[in-house]
């Protein structure tokens, strides 16, 4: 019998993974590519298979809500195939003649994916998407809740891949039980890291000694200002809060409101089915909401009604509650309620104005967050600018719902993924949503060019003339 945190497995899976790499990737074509990354999207996308991965999902991690999850698989699946549908990830793909240079596309090779249970279909997707897409091969390793999901997964890839005629070793996972030491073997053997979920996972990708893309913690925080549309930006903000039963991480977990529209705020926000707790309830609902110093496993990603019981608030908010907001004025490690909660629980600052509300939006990245996103309700363009060059963060989402938009939207800019990277701010390699750039590298030819040495005054006249010689 195979002992639990025997890493010969993974060793054998990522010596099979390694040999598809080298097959898939020779005499490659774009469509080969194309079509595998395609099969893929179908093998989720299809709504039978669709369904029956949401309701897995929830039932085995416990987390979220099955008609948001179907919602998440399509919509994500589908942003990211419309991404990539033009993209040129094989062969030559840049020319510069004034220069020189020829750029080729090549993989990477084995990708390793740790992906968490919040999304346990779509993440791991979308990372064996664009694995195939730049000619990769990709090994998984589940969080245990989200080992059934990723099974299902897999068995959906296979049969679209025995349409294609594609080896079933490009795409693998770690199998259960998963052990540290088994992720640990993964992480150092593959070319390619990617890491979505805790915090200890994206240190130990960051220290594996293989190259790796992690991304940081979320904790959105939003601003209302008094230009704001307060009935559009209630609605927005209800709807991302509540999507999914807040699983991801750009969920809002706090909203600071400026003080000369709070009331009408509260008003909207009650329209749209956001329950005032007043501060003076404040301690009550965080000490049911971390009875024992960790989160409430009964409050996360639940849905309206048990979080409400689970929090001990039944009967004392209206029936058509969707989330609640509690009003504090605390952030930092001793206030918990200002970090995240992953809950359809959002923190309620009131600020003097929008200065105010900036440095309460600091505060709050300095204690979690940083890099990730914020958001900005407002019909004042020049604010946006201003936290966009003031701020520790990578996204400045502006007049949207936050969860929606921040991993790409099909009426925003952003690339479509589901995971986030945070910039040096929030510990990362990257900046950027992960996307199929990510998992390819290149080969430069350079060619010899006719010589373009500037004299010694074309650079430093304009200095000399500043400051002298």
């Amino acid at each position: 019998m195979t002992a639990p945190d025997d890493i010969s497995v993974v060793d054998q899976i990522m010596a099979r993974a390694r040999t598809a790499q080298k097959a898939y990737e020779k005499d490659a074509t774009q469509e080969r590519y194309d079509m595998a990354a395609t099969a893929v999207g179908w093998a989720i996308m299809e709504p039978a298979r669709n369904r029956a991965l949401a309701e897995l999902s929830v039932a085995t991690t416990g987390l979220g809500n099955v008609a948001d999850k179907i919602t998440k698989n399509q919509r994500k699946t589908l942003g990211l195939l419309r991404d990539i549908k033009h993209a040129k990830t094989c062969g030559v793909v840049r020319e510069d003649a004034a220069k020189g240079i020829t750029e080729i596309a090549r993989p990477l090779g084995v990708i390793g994916a740790v992906v968490p249970s919040t999304n346990p279909g779509a993440t791991p997707a979308n990372n064996v998407i664009n694995a195939l897409k730049g000619g990769n091969a990709i090994v998984l390793s589940p969080s245990p809740k989200g080992v059934p999901s990723c099974e299902m997964l897999l068995e959906n890839i296979y049969a679209e891949f025995d349409k294609l005629g594609l080896d079933h070793d490009l795409v693998q996972m770690i199998p259960a039980p998963g052990t540290k030491a088994k992720t640990q073997a993964m992480l150092e053997q593959s070319d390619l890291v990617v890491v979505t979920g805790s915090q200890n996972n994206v240190r130990r990708a960051y220290t594996c000694g293989t190259p790796a893309i992690g991304v940081g913690a979320g904790n959105v925080t939003v601003i209302v200002d008094e230009t704001a549309d307060l009935a559009a930006a209630a609605e927005k903000i209800a709807a991302s809060k509540t999507f999914d039963n807040a699983t991801s991480c750009s969920s809002e977990n706090a909203v600071v409101v400026v003080d000369a529209i709070y009331d009408e705020f509260i008003a909207a926000m009650a329209t749209s089915g956001g329950a005032l707790i007043p501060q003076s309830q404040e301690s009550q609902i965080v000490s049911a909401l971390w009875p024992d110093g960790h989160l409430n496993r009964e409050v996360i990603a639940q849905d309206a009604d048990k979080m409400i019981a689970a929090l001990g608030l039944t009967g004392q908010v209206p029936d058509d509650t969707r989330y609640l907001a509690v009003e504090t004025d605390g952030i930092g490690p001793d206030h918990p309620l200002s970090g995240e909660k992953l809950s359809r629980v959002l923190a309620l600052y009131r600020a003097r104005d929008f200065d105010a509300a900036q440095a309460i939006t600091t505060r709050i990245l300095a204690h979690q967050g940083a890099g990730h996103s914020i958001g900005l309700h407002s019909a004042d363009d020049a604010r946006a600018r201003q936290l966009g060059q003031d701020m520790p963060t990578c996204r400045v989402i502006v007049n949207q719902a936050h969860c929606f938009a921040t991993g790409g939207a099909f009426n925003n800019g952003m690339p479509f993924s589901l995971s986030m990277g945070c910039g040096s701010w929030g510990g990362n390699s990257i900046d950027d949503n992960l996307n199929w750039r990510h998992f390819i590298q290149t080969t430069k030819i350079i060619r010899e060019i006719p010589a373009d040495e500037p004299a010694v005054e074309d650079i430093f006249a304009s200095y000399w003339d500043a400051v002298g010689t």
